[in-house]
């Protein structure tokens, strides 16, 4: 049967094949007494949330309208308090009317922005490498991706001068991260302040991605609300699955220019409804009862860190270690190199042996090759026996 070709641009991608890994895996381990699957290839966490949002979520569930459709006007109460957290934040006054949408998960926003204000065949600026539904989002709306390489050696800093004038003159979007997604760099304000610049000079898009806000382990993150020119041609992503650990809840949200908030919002009408008004009143709870709940997340997570860090480089692996939290971006150990294992032939042979399941780095575009992201989604102790694990099929190649 046919399907579209920007479906087939799409394809099943990296994440699906090593879901089905994954699975194979478990599957006989369970059955052959294997070591029992280590999935450190997501960044879902297993840290829980506050118990303030949880607790409002289940007062508002038995509330007849939370079993309702919700429409944009019922998701005032959640704007106005996105709006109080924003100016606590960020020092920036938003208006919860035109400059805030209530999303279902950054990835929903990040994904569909594309389809609202690009045309078939316009070109949109990338990181490489960058988040799987970044690219993707470009796939649906049948654009054209250009791809701006991060060189680790620079700190993965975005090189803006490498386009030429015209080349930014034909840009229509562009999209960033940071702190960044998969090389867990916290990444500087000076580099959003100028990707602003040049996104009003040239006249196009600047969306900015920003889930791990409060997870920068050193260092404050970078926000385009505090950027120049937000309110011209920017917006913003932020998210509740992170800081907030409510992943499985698909609670986002957006700031931004009045004109970019109202055509995301046309095409949302389209696409789906809004959260339940008992995961708004969780959501809601976050923000006011627990604002510094990522907060008391940073120092496990650091610890995290530094733990895992030490105990794969005492098996011989290097690594660098981070500025956010949540992930170790790592380069493919010398063995591998070895072998010439591209990352996913690394990753699929790791699991195999070991039953630690990474994500290869190619998920994240071309600039990824080569490197593998390790999510920190267990405690230490799984961590480090992991890493034993990891250390020990290592010594046999």
């Amino acid at each position: 049967m046919p399907i579209s070709e920007r479906l087939s641009r799409l394809g099943s991608g990296v994440f699906a094949r090593n879901d089905q890994r994954k699975s194979a895996y478990a599957s006989r381990a369970a059955s052959r007494g294997l070591s029992p699957l280590l999935d450190l290839s997501l960044g879902s966490t297993d840290l829980q949330p506050p118990e303030a949002a949880i607790e409002a979520i289940a007062a508002q569930l038995g509330q007849p309208a939370s079993a309702s459709y919700c429409l944009h006007a019922a998701t005032l109460p959640f704007r106005l308090a996105v709006a109080d957290w924003a100016q606590r934040r960020f020092g920036v006054k938003v208006d919860p009317e035109t400059e805030v949408l209530l999303l279902v998960g950054s990835q929903e926003g990040t994904a569909h922005l594309p389809l609202a204000v690009l045309n078939p065949g316009d070109r949109a600026l990338l990181l490489d490498p960058c988040y799987p539904s970044h690219l993707g989002g470009l796939h649906l709306a049948s654009a054209e991706p250009v791809l701006l390489p991060l060189d680790p050696e620079a700190g993965w800093r975005p090189d803006f001068d490498a386009l030429s004038a015209e080349q930014w003159d034909d840009l229509k979007l562009m999209v960033l991260g940071y702190p960044h997604n998969p090389t867990a760099t916290t990444g500087q304000q000076l580099w959003l302040d100028e990707a602003a610049e040049r996104a009003f000079r040239h006249g196009l898009v600047l969306a900015h991605d920003n889930p791990y806000v409060d997870l920068a382990l050193d260092g404050e993150a970078p926000a385009l609300l505090r950027a120049p020119h937000w309110r011209d041609c920017g917006i913003e992503f932020f998210s509740f699955s992170k800081g907030w650990c409510l992943g499985g809840y698909r609670l986002a949200f957006a700031i931004g220019a009045e004109w970019l908030i109202s055509a995301l919002r046309q095409l949302k009408g389209v696409v789906d409804f809004n959260q339940s008004l008992a995961l708004q009143a969780g959501a809601i709870a976050a923000l006011e009862q627990a604002p510094n709940w990522p907060g008391q997340l940073r120092q496990e997570y650091r610890q995290r860190r530094d733990r895992m860090a030490d105990a794969l480089e005492a098996v011989g692996w290097p690594v660098r270690r981070p500025s956010m939290a949540l992930y170790l971006w790592l380069e493919l150990p010398p063995q591998a190199r070895q072998r010439s294992w591209g990352s996913e032939d690394f990753c699929a042979a790791l699991l195999e042996a070991t039953g630690v399941a990474l994500t290869p780095g190619n998920g994240f575009g071309p600039g990824g090759e080569g490197w593998l992201r390790l999510a920190l989604v267990h405690p230490v102790a799984e961590l480090e026996a992991g890493a034993a694990r990891i250390g020990a099929w290592l010594a046999t190649l």
